[in-house]
């Protein structure tokens, strides 16, 4: 009797020491599981966070976007008007800091209308070998003329299906810059060097120097970094004492005047947690006083944020109107 009572007892005592493992162990279990779930909900939390700063970040870049257009519509005789040259102007709205600046179209090198003789050095100054310059003006001009006429260095369709492309040339004048893109022989890596200073929205067989960014200047044919470096000191010394800017004697045939009735706008809105927007939209005034401006394009840039707990939420979109 005693010795059934000695194993009972050790039987319970056995029962009892097991089931305070198996607590143990479901407690640390269900601890586990709660601070994975924990860790998930801040980590929701936190993309949801980024999310909607992004989205504040949308709503002011277009607000700077906005304000530029007010700029434009100003008299060009009102002081501290922001001029469409490409100075960046900085501005404080709801929390945010924001960069904008406003190019006058004509400032840039439109693909559609320059002259080969413009194309071509434009690809030289970025340092494109001139044998590969002239292909590239010819592949170009054989893409946006109307006929089928295959020019020496250029490419019709029957090149471009002998390419393995699925496409052919469009015969007619660029809709977008980006459709640089689909020419024969056109890299991203070259397509990328002159994104910046390209346009089919100017128009024009020129581009107006008073506006024009350094690296436009550079492009027109026979000039020297010299010669645009001073013009440029010239043209900020005229800017800054509100005279008139000279012209660019150096230009020769290769310059236009602004019309001012279209300009690109970028404006970079960077929210207080490091978020950062960006809107570039292209605007053309119109005299109908019912709808003074039109929306050419209107694209998006990225967004982006990285958090202490390392937790990065990104949110990117292209398109147009």
């Amino acid at each position: 009797m005693r010795a059934t009572a000695r194993i009972v007892k050790y039987s319970k005592a056995n029962q009892s020491g097991i089931a305070l493992v198996i607590v143990l162990w479901v407690v640390t279990l269900l601890s586990l599981i709660a601070a994975s779930f924990i860790y998930a909900m801040r980590t929701d939390m936190q993309i949801v966070s980024n999310s909607m700063s992004i989205t504040q970040g949308q709503v002011i870049a277009d607000a700077g976007v906005h304000r530029a257009l007010l700029e434009l519509f100003k008299p060009i005789q009102v002081p501290d008007r922001w001029n469409p040259n490409g100075e960046v102007h900085e501005w404080e709205y709801k929390g945010a800091k924001l960069r904008i600046t406003i190019m006058d179209e004509s400032g840039k090198i439109d693909i559609n209308g320059a002259t080969e003789a413009l194309l071509r050095s434009l690809f030289v100054s970025k340092g494109v070998p001139e044998e590969e310059a002239n292909t590239l003006v010819d592949v170009i001009n054989d893409w946006k003329d109307p006929d089928t006429l295959k020019r020496l260095r250029g490419a019709e369709e029957p090149e471009y299906k002998t390419a393995g492309l699925t496409y052919k040339p469009a015969n007619a004048p660029f809709q977008a810059q980006e459709e640089l893109r689909l020419v024969l022989g056109m890299t991203l890596a070259q397509y990328k060097l002159i994104e910046n200073i390209i346009t089919v929205y100017s128009r024009q067989p020129g581009v107006d120097a008073k506006i024009a960014p350094r690296e436009v200047l550079l492009a027109i044919p026979n000039v020297t970094v010299a010669q645009v470096d001073e013009y440029i000191g010239l043209r900020e010394q005229a800017r800054a004492s509100k005279q008139f800017v000279p012209p660019f004697s150096a230009g020769g045939p290769y310059l236009s005047v602004g019309s001012g009735f279209i300009a690109s706008v970028r404006s970079e809105a960077t929210m207080p947690d490091g978020v950062l927007f960006i809107r570039d939209a292209v605007v053309m005034k119109t005299p109908n006083p019912k709808r003074p401006y039109v929306f050419l394009s209107w694209k998006e840039g990225t967004a982006g944020v990285v958090n202490t707990s390392g937790v990065a939420a990104a949110i990117g979109q292209d398109g147009a109107k």
